[in-house]
């Protein structure tokens, strides 16, 4: 019996470890972590720039090659004027290197800027960033999807988790959409009601 009571503690600690190491997110009403990159067109974006203009939409995607990334990304594309009239700006932001980012446009005809995040500090900053496991590196391969080198990343290997934040003219973030299934992503109508 002690041992068992002292396995199902064991068991218990390191599930909790793993979670742990999940990401989460940022929260309603933290602050929006600055940051510095360039657009598909060679321009330098930072965020606290933008928000001097208004309020910014940041959308992580993981790459090109996810059907159900560029399908949001177009249903974006197809509001980009609705969002823009309410005030607001839209960033997106990937891992991947620019020649995904590229393939990313021709795809979706995206006009709005989007961001290379190299060494996904932005990922991390943003508690958005996941380490793919073996496994799933190892299908995505066998699927002629090699991360590592579409990403320009040696060793781990990370992804996005799907996420959208609205980040305040202050520079707050008053809404977020965070989703650990790739597959499930936000209605384009609920981006819009939480700009108004």
């Amino acid at each position: 019996m002690k041992n068992f009571i002292l396995n199902l503690l064991s068991i218990f600690l390191v599930s909790n470890l793993i979670a742990q190491e999940k990401p989460e997110g940022l929260f309603i009403n933290s602050k929006a972590p600055d940051f510095i990159s360039v657009d598909q067109n060679g321009n330098e974006i930072r965020l606290q720039n933008l928000l001097k203009q208004g309020p910014v939409v940041l959308v992580f995607y993981r790459g090109n090659w996810c059907p159900h990334c560029n399908k949001h990304l177009k249903k974006l594309q197809d509001s980009l004027q609705l969002i823009m009239e309410k005030g607001a700006q839209l960033i997106a932001i990937t891992p991947e290197k620019m020649e995904g980012i590229l393939k990313t446009i021709e795809k979706t005809n995206a006009q709005f800027s989007i961001l290379n995040d190299e060494n996904t500090k932005i990922l991390k900053a943003y508690d958005v960033r996941f380490e793919v496991d073996e496994k799933t590196i190892a299908r995505y391969k066998n699927s002629k999807i090699d991360l590592g080198k579409i990403n320009g990343q040696d060793g781990k290997i990370y992804l996005p988790v799907p996420a959208v934040y609205i980040v305040s003219k202050e520079g707050a973030i008053v809404y977020r959409y965070f989703e650990s299934d790739y597959r499930k992503r936000i209605d384009v109508k609920e981006i819009l009601n939480q700009l108004d």
